[in-house]
């Protein structure tokens, strides 16, 4: 299957979803991540992952204000606890539509399995997508056993956002979303930056003549995987990391390339894809 910055995945619920977009975890509440922001949006990028947590929502709503028709950007937020019920969602969800600047969120996400109401919140915001208020609903760090409870509840999300590169593939989870039909997210894709002086990869890099950024952002663009890489630098970033649809890799390299990070597993940040029941709450 061939992709360009234009490919959008068929979710189940009917929406389309970018395949790639710019990622905003770390990204301060400052001019110059609005900036960002802006640069990336002219520059064609069609997705914008933001998270009540991240505190830059508003950034997302002024550049959006700047540059382009709401419809015209895809956007994904997050919930980042239930521990409130279906009162903190309404908090958190009205809070983040006023901080973008919009009357709906094209897709809403769970941050994690935890605060222990995660049925009823996930409940509350199917009642606020058959209001048109969310197009698309979604969990972030998900493990299998979270997507099955939340299964058993009569629910299946159309997207799961995990961690996901080489050295992280969680194959049991995406392999359980690929069955059920739910579409996989995946953030760090360049693993925040500790792969990047890999022999490996680096050797990669010098065959494709792309650097080792771009081999990982493509690993994850030919695994099919909707990918969201950050940066908090500049307008030369964001055109090295979407420049990476003029090539692909071969299935050996993409094969070899798996199973070196499987050898030497390691993630890079929270995992709350192990998060206990308790942490979940009742179904």
């Amino acid at each position: 299957m061939s992709f360009s910055l234009a490919s959008r995945i068929k979710l189940h619920d009917g929406h389309l979803m970018p395949i790639f977009g710019l990622g905003l975890y770390q990204a301060a509440s400052s001019s110059k991540t609005t900036q960002i922001i802006v640069d990336a949006i002219r520059l064609g990028y069609p997705l914008i992952d933001t998270a009540e947590l991240y505190q830059n929502e508003s950034q997302v709503g002024d550049a959006i204000k700047r540059t382009i028709d709401r419809e015209q950007i895809f956007i994904t937020s997050k919930i980042l606890r239930t521990n409130d019920g279906r009162q903190g969602l309404h908090r958190s969800f009205q809070n983040s539509l006023q901080q973008l600047g919009s009357n709906y969120i094209d897709l809403y996400l769970i941050h994690a399995p935890q605060g222990g109401h995660v049925v009823e919140v996930y409940k509350e915001m199917e009642k606020l997508q058959k209001e048109g208020k969310i197009r698309s609903l979604g969990v972030s760090n998900f493990g299998v056993q979270h997507l099955e409870w939340l299964k058993q509840a009569g629910f299946v999300p159309a997207v799961n956002q995990i961690e996901l590169h080489p050295w992280w593939p969680n194959d049991d989870i995406v392999d359980y979303c690929r069955t059920n039909k739910i579409a996989i997210m995946g953030y760090s894709p360049l693993g925040k930056g500790h792969f990047l002086n890999d022999p490996y990869l680096i050797k990669l890099s010098g065959k494709y003549g792309k650097t080792p950024a771009q081999i990982l952002i493509r690993w994850s663009i030919q695994n099919g995987f909707i990918t969201i890489p950050k940066t908090t630098s500049d307008i030369e970033r964001l055109k090295e990391n979407m420049d990476v649809f003029d090539f692909s890799m071969s299935d050996e390299d993409m094969k070899g390339l798996s199973e070196y990070g499987r050898k030497n597993s390691q993630n890079t940040g929270w995992d709350p894809t192990k998060n206990s029941k308790e942490k979940f709450g009742p179904i």
